[in-house]
């Protein structure tokens, strides 16, 4: 396993609560925020990057300022948050560098996209206490991974000679003919050697899919070793990602990374419903999962008792 830095572990105390964990906001989606904006594609196409950046805005002020972190991204959201006062001084930022969407080969494989022009030095300047990026792999199809894994490899390497904090976040997904029964009964192995391949890079913190059982979080607190993972909530309903929060938490995670769980159906065109459900649905289902960390989470050294 690679050891954070001085630094890097300073950018990671920061993105964590009072008692250690991480408790991270997730609104760095574009497209994903978009369709949960609009109906149509023509009226998702038509929502601009300023009605997404005062989301986002939202989103920081009602729930972020409550969690200790947010992470965004460099499009929509910074430098705006920061430039205009909005992110709370004691809110850690963290900013996604990869771009919305992906590529797809001529043999039907997701390839990853970076944001244009944002790195490890962009990050730095926007004032992110750290940055995410987040690939696709799929383990089992080597193929399938080559160009993902070689740009993981590259920003990794990039933040660690900038000697800043990288969060890595793959996710995974259904190969063309591939059916439900047979992708869904893949998915622990594929969380586990998704990680197992980040971790071979040079990851210090992992944010990765529920791995779909207790057993299966505890291979991943095994493999991981020193390192910490966070568990995300892939817009889950809100029962169903406290469950697996615990799940996870009772078996060696160090923090839920979460997004649409806590606002998908929060956030409005109309600010105003949005501010109104964000402080009342949003902080109520967040103050619920800090329950669940803090019931659970006893510290890094913990992890091999």
């Amino acid at each position: 396993m690679t050891a954070m830095t001085t630094a890097e572990r300073r950018g990671y105390h920061q993105i964590c609560g009072a008692n250690g964990a991480m408790m991270v906001i997730a609104c760095d989606q574009r497209g994903g925020m978009r369709s949960l904006l609009a109906a149509t594609p023509e009226e998702q196409a038509s929502i601009g990057n300023d009605v997404l950046g005062d989301t986002k805005a939202d989103i920081t002020r009602f729930l972020a300022a409550h969690a200790g972190c947010v992470l965004v991204d460099p499009i929509c959201a910074v430098p705006k948050l920061v430039d205009n006062d909005l992110l709370p001084r004691d809110t850690a930022l963290l900013i996604g560098i990869d771009a919305s969407g992906w590529d797809t080969s001529p043999e039907g494989y997701r390839i990853s996209k970076i944001a244009d022009g944002v790195n490890a030095r962009r990050v730095r300047e926007l004032g992110g206490t750290g940055g995410k990026i987040m690939v696709y792999l799929r383990m089992d199809t080597p193929a399938a991974n080559t160009k993902n894994l070689e740009t993981l490899k590259a920003h990794i390497e990039d933040f660690a000679r900038e000697n800043l904090l990288l969060v890595v976040e793959f996710l995974t997904y259904r190969l063309e003919g591939e059916s439900a029964e047979n992708y869904a009964a893949r998915i622990p192995m594929l969380i586990r050697q998704g990680s197992e391949a980040c971790l071979a890079l040079g990851a210090k913190v992992l944010k990765i899919p529920y791995p779909g059982s207790e057993e299966a979080c505890a291979e991943i607190t095994r493999i991981a070793g020193d390192v910490p993972w966070a568990v995300l909530s892939a817009g889950v309903d809100h029962e169903t990602f406290l469950g697996q929060v615990e799940a996870a938490m009772k078996n060696g995670a160090s923090g839920v990374i979460a997004g649409r769980s806590l606002w998908k159906d929060c956030i409005s065109l109309d600010r105003a419903v949005s501010q109104k459900k964000l402080s009342s649905v949003a902080v109520s289902r967040l103050r619920d999962i800090q329950a669940v960390i803090s019931r659970y989470y006893r510290g890094q050294n913990s992890k091999a008792a």
